[in-house]
């Protein structure tokens, strides 16, 4: 095996990006208090094509020199939205019939792995702060509660580190393939 150049990636234009089909996906990001963290949900999304991140609360926004280090360029790439109250976006993308699944641990969630997705639907998923998780009040609009099984003794992911997983694991679901 020999690892592939960068200009053997085939990778789309930011112009491309943009009008390409994107996955069903929406991100919401609520109350998250590192850049990096931030930067690595965009780097995240740009790699799976998903359609679009809501940044909440204290989430900061871009420009910023922080999120672009780990972002590089994908807040350029995937469109984004600010909004200082998530369940104002809940409310509205539930408007628009759009599954809003929380990311986190609660009494009735379902696990990662046993999660069943409706092919042409949309998903938004809500992520919270690095401390305190996903809000009680978001939980309570959310359709349902998507929980990551975890089997150590600490029982917590970086939220980048779940964005990812959970991204994954529905982009798989949905159907969508990588193209060679």
């Amino acid at each position: 095996m020999r690892k592939l150049a960068n200009e053997e990636l085939n990778r789309i234009s930011k112009e491309e990006f943009k009008t390409a089909e994107k996955t069903p996906i929406i991100v919401i990001l609520d109350d998250i208090r590192s850049l990096h963290n931030i930067g690595s949900v965009f780097r995240t999304s740009d790699a799976f094509l998903l359609e679009k991140i809501y940044l909440c609360g204290i989430t900061a926004t871009p420009p910023n020199k922080e999120i672009h280090k780990t972002a590089l360029g994908a807040t350029e790439t995937v469109t984004w939205e600010y909004t200082k109250d998530v369940l104002e976006v809940i409310q509205k993308l539930k408007e628009e019939k759009i599954n809003i699944f929380s990311v986190e641990q609660t009494e009735n969630s379902i696990m990662l792995n046993d999660f069943q997705v409706q092919v042409n639907e949309k998903y938004a998923l809500v992520f919270g702060n690095e401390v305190k998780g996903v809000s009680q009040k978001a939980i309570d609009l959310s359709d349902g509660v998507i929980e990551i099984p975890q089997l150590g003794s600490k029982h917590s992911l970086n939220i980048s580190v779940s964005a990812g997983i959970v991204i994954w694991d529905l982009f798989q679901k949905l159907g969508f393939k990588a193209e060679n």
